[in-house]
């Protein structure tokens, strides 16, 4: 296809990356954002193996690497802050971490003289007709395109509007995770401390500004329900599953309720039979969530690069959408495999157990096992030449 008029919707991370890439090969690119501005909060995001080159061939890679965090190694304590065992950085951080703000920022600026981006509103209906799809805004007057990208997030409006309500795509692994910036009164420099009790916990890093931290708390729980997009309820959720906690849950548990950048996560999988329907396709989150440790930042970027590649490459829409969706479903497959597994290794019932494990894996003798089992599938992403 030559130059198609794109709608995207969705401007966190796959959004930016995909209109890059698209109006990079020559196709006029509108991105509409429903906050009024970047969503520039939230934790650290990690690239590590062939992940990198799809940050070079952004041009991008020197960008991200001068912002990475240069986090260190995450010490497992017990009530008293005593350590239990140590976690190479490696394992959550990967080869470049950066903080999800700052790579939304860069992949922003990277396309933003050939992206047109409307922030402060929504798509409210797509209707498809001989001409393309005609969406309707909440604010903005109606517009035409000849495909329509839902780039949305987990809870992404174009999905439902295209598929249906999300609880009919969505399996939950039975966890959360819920985080926010605190005052750094642990004293951690680019280091981090996981404390567990059985089913739940707090991960807190110090990944970037040295008087703040980012704290994270795990716990297993079944869906929130019907308030899983009011911040006021989710951050009670989060409070009646986590009270009592010991170590120094209490001191974040405080500052909890008035986290003007809380973010909350369950750990749940959206699930598709198809991610197109005529000439609006899914991309990221909106696709195939996988959660936190799902490879979402990878895959969300490697979705873009494979769809914008398949657009151009295509004469017609169900052409790309299918070869883009033979080519990530493996990826994606793999995301959600490791996604199962994230929560019972960082909000564990058996917690001794998990500790001996990682002491026994990162030990001379195996010298870094989990981390080549993590990293195997990632160095079998193909990247595809498509050309300018």
């Amino acid at each position: 296809m030559k130059a198609p008029r794109v709608l995207v919707s969705g401007a966190g991370v796959a959004g930016p990356a995909l209109a890059y890439w698209l109006a990079h090969r020559g196709a006029t690119v509108t991105v509409v954002e429903v906050a009024p501005g970047l969503r520039e909060a939230g934790a650290a995001v990690d690239f590590r193996g062939s992940q990198t080159e799809l940050l070079r061939r952004m041009g991008i890679l020197d960008a991200v690497s001068e912002r990475r965090t240069g986090m260190g190694d995450i010490a497992f304590v017990d009530a008293a802050g005593r350590r239990r065992a140590t976690l190479p950085s490696a394992f959550l951080s990967g080869e470049i971490e950066i903080l999800r703000g700052d790579l939304t920022r860069i992949l922003y600026e990277a396309g933003r003289d050939t992206v047109e981006y409307v922030f402060g509103d929504r798509i409210a209906s797509l209707t498809e007709g001989t001409g393309g799809v005609r969406a309707t805004f909440a604010k903005g007057a109606p517009r035409t395109f000849d495909l329509v990208v839902g780039a949305d997030g987990t809870h992404s409006g174009v999905r439902e509007i295209t598929f249906g309500e999300e609880e009919r795509f969505t399996r939950h692994l039975g966890y959360h995770i819920a985080g926010m910036t605190a005052p750094n009164h642990l004293g951690l420099r680019r280091t981090g401390v996981l404390y567990n009790e059985p089913g739940r916990g707090l991960l807190v890093t110090q990944p970037a500004d040295e008087s703040t931290v980012w704290a994270s708390f795990g716990f297993a729980a079944g869906p929130v329900g019907r308030d899983a997009r009011d911040p006021e309820r989710l951050k009670a959720f989060v409070a009646e599953h986590c009270a009592g906690m010991g170590w120094e849950s209490a001191v974040f548990l405080d500052r909890l309720a008035g986290a003007p950048d809380f973010f909350h996560s369950p750990l749940a999988l959206i699930e598709l039979g198809s991610w197109s329907s005529g000439r609006t396709v899914l991309l990221g989150d909106a696709a195939w969530s996988a959660g936190v440790g799902g490879l979402g930042t990878a895959l969300g970027l490697l979705g873009a690069y494979v769809l914008a590649g398949e657009i151009r490459a295509a004469d017609h829409p169900a052409t790309a959408f299918a070869s883009y969706e033979r080519i990530m479903r493996p990826y994606v497959a793999e995301g959600h495999a490791q996604a199962r597994r994230i929560g019972p290794f960082l909000v564990p019932r058996r917690i001794r157990a998990r500790d001996l494990l990682v002491r026994v894996a990162y030990s001379r003798l195996l010298g870094g096992v989990i981390d080549r089992v993590t990293t195997g599938s990632l160095e079998r992403f193909e990247l595809t030449d498509y050309g300018v």
